[in-house]
């Protein structure tokens, strides 16, 4: 077959894209190599020579890792589905818009997503990181090398079974054996499969890339607390350090709150939050991540918990390595609908989240006794206590989360030892996490509203306990007066809710208190009373929208019997429309209006009328809920909702089956 001469293939993006990723992890390996030997060689000589030399490398590995971004676009944008890569995720009917979903679709445009946000973030640590450039690059570099390695498609010489990474520039006749590769002109004759119909939304063009910058920045507070214990300057790391991790913790956040946005407009999972495994494990390393920052901050004060906020910006970059294992081994495709399907880089994967535990591990022993920790323990009335208990509680709840979204791993080990034993299942994971986590929000938010009036280094207690307890007593008095009059509109009827709620608006009249009256809305000094203000903001947020929720969608009487097959539940959550006929439900006058086909994509237009108490119409609006058939338009692929946002309520319309 190899003889046959293809015609139209594009085969100089075949050759071209291979060495540039040969090219993309020698360099990274080059660089670590050279940035490393700089940092042996500091206040020498050589120093100099070895920095460019690492310098030369990393830009080299940019340019190459660009370089393949650039090629898989190109290849992508034009068609060519004689490339594997192409032809699984792009289609001639899909929209332009949706080619960078098409993009990191697949698990190589994530890696390659990922090395991106590594390489510009690398860039500003070479320009802006000082004596650190050389000490951390090194580490930064040799991430970039192995995450590169995953790209690479290549089998281990004298094996024929053991390959190295998945490349994304493989021609379809390269992974595949089918007949039509006898034709020469075979690339004519192909189709692309196209995107994912879930995936056809404008979040998906958003969402990824914010939520893999998050993943990357990681990075920096890691290799920065690695270069402090491989210059052996236990405090100087914490000073270029902070700036990324506040850096890191917005974004990663950021990233987490549009996935629950899309979560709660197009995905209909009824919430901000479905505790789906993939979910789960990147919301753990921000948690880890946000009780790093404080033991920082903790440590930049009063230098206690300078080992705690290494070992928390360790373990946050070690679970999102955890997390990329969770997410593209395969072991979570029973039991997430984010998880990519198994590509045999387990190996690999493990291999990558092993050997960074292991470097860290090793410094971390190696300059345990000299990382410098006060003698005396903190004081039970200073801030700093109580800053150092909220991190464990943090990272109890990452524990928790950890282990729980584990379990399917758990299960596959034992099954190696015993093939017939029953695996492990929560069955009703939103109650399992709701369970435990509520209780720790309610900790976290009493903690992190009295924690405002005590004071770092505070060594007399007795004398500011008076102060303290009149101003958290008053504050906890008007949050319990607020929590009975808010709950006369909030639908809370469960007593652990009620506390949650008493606990949110605690600690936002205590932190608001701080930002006016003690940090005089000074933004430098009220920067944490912030960031605690919109933490129980959004929770009080969810609790109201959670429990709330309402089915407008619903008149049984008219309705009974229509639909084959319905429940009384199915008729309490929807109604038959038809074309130009109002219909009734709960305060709304609906009419399905009219319906237009584009593509796969029939989108309905859908006209309300809200009603007051004589039936009046008061208010009107128009929402545009979808549907995408599957290319042989057989069957429903997707839904997509349509949303109308007010101040106080939001109404949902989602099309539920068709006729």
């Amino acid at each position: 077959m190899s003889e046959i001469q293809y015609i139209g293939e594009h085969i100089w993006a075949r050759h071209f894209g291979h060495a540039v990723i040969i090219l993309q992890f020698v360099a990274a390996l080059f660089g670590a190599f050279a940035f490393y030997k700089a940092h042996k060689k500091e206040n020498q000589p050589e120093f100099s020579s070895w920095f460019n030399l690492g310098k030369a490398g990393f830009f080299t590995h940019g340019i190459a890792l660009f370089s393949l971004i650039g090629l898989l676009f190109l290849i992508m944008i034009n068609q060519y589905y004689e490339f594997q890569y192409v032809q699984a995720h792009v289609s001639d009917d899909l929209p332009m818009r949706y080619i960078f979903s098409a993009f990191w679709e697949g698990q190589e445009g994530s890696f390659m997503l990922w090395m991106f946000w590594h390489v510009i973030l690398g860039g500003i640590l070479l320009w802006k990181g000082g004596v650190w450039r050389a000490s951390s690059l090194s580490v930064l570099l040799m991430i970039e090398a192995i995450i590169g390695s995953m790209l690479l498609g290549v089998y281990v010489p004298f094996t024929e079974s053991f390959k190295i990474g998945s490349s994304p520039i493989l021609l379809l006749r390269e992974v595949m054996d089918a007949p039509i590769f006898a034709q020469a002109d075979y690339v004519s004759l192909l189709n692309g499969s196209g995107l994912n119909p879930l995936l056809q939304n404008y979040w998906m063009t958003i969402h990824p890339p914010t939520l893999f910058l998050g993943f990357a920045s990681t990075a920096i507070p890691f290799v920065l607390a690695m270069a402090g214990l491989m210059r052996k300057d236990y405090k100087g790391w914490l000073k270029p350090a902070l700036p990324w991790a506040l850096f890191s913790g917005a974004i990663l956040g950021l990233g987490i709150l549009m996935g629950g946005a899309w979560a709660y407009e197009a995905l209909s999972f009824g919430g901000y939050w479905a505790w789906d495994p993939v979910e789960n494990m990147s919301l753990v390393p921000w948690i880890t991540l946000i009780a790093g920052i404080h033991c920082h901050l903790v440590a930049r004060a009063t230098g206690y918990s300078i080992k705690s906020a290494m070992l928390f910006y360790m373990a946050t970059f070690w679970l999102v390595l955890y997390s990329t294992f969770l997410t593209r081994s395969g072991v979570l495709g029973d039991t997430s609908v984010h998880a990519f399907t198994e590509m045999g880089l387990e190996n690999q994967l493990l291999l990558l989240i092993f050997f960074f535990i292991g470097i860290g591990v090793y410094q971390l022993v190696k300059n345990w006794k000299a990382i410098p920790a006060p003698q005396k323990e903190e004081e039970f009335a200073s801030k700093e206590f109580w800053m150092f208990i909220g991190s464990l509680v943090l990272l109890f709840s990452a524990i928790l989360i950890t282990v729980s979204t584990s379990l399917p791993v758990f299960n596959k080990i034992r099954s190696l030892f015993d093939p017939f034993a029953e695996g492990v299942v929560i069955t009703d994971v939103v109650e399992h996490h709701n369970k435990y986590q509520l209780w720790i929000a309610v900790f976290i938010g009493v903690l992190s509203g009295f924690s405002q009036y005590l004071r770092f280094r505070e060594r007399d207690g007795k004398k500011v306990a008076g102060k303290f307890w009149k101003q958290s007593g008053t504050m906890a008095a008007i949050a319990l007066g607020l929590t009975v009059l808010i709950l006369q509109s909030l639908n809370a009827t469960a007593w652990q809710y009620m506390v949650l709620l008493w606990a949110c608006l605690f600690a936002i009249l205590t932190n608001l208190d701080y930002i006016i009256r003690i940090a005089r809305l000074n933004i430098k000094l009220a920067s944490s009373a912030f960031s605690h203000l919109g933490f129980a903001i959004m929770i009080i947020g969810s609790l109201a929208s959670g429990l709330n929720k309402e089915f407008l969608s619903s008149n049984p009487l008219v309705q009974r019997n229509m639909i084959e097959g319905f429940t009384e539940d199915d008729y309490g959550k929807n109604i038959l429309l038809f074309k130009g006929k109002p219909m009734f439900m709960k305060g709304y006058e609906v009419t399905y209006e009219r319906d237009t086909l584009e593509g796969v994509t029939r989108t309905f237009e859908v006209s309300y009328k809200k009603l007051d108490d004589q039936g009046q119409p008061v208010d009107s609006f128009k929402l545009f809920p979808n549907i995408l058939y599957t290319k042989a338009f057989d069957k429903i692929a997707t839904s997509n909702p349509s949303t109308k946002r007010e101040l106080a309520s939001d109404v949902f319309t989602h099309i539920s089956s068709l006729p």
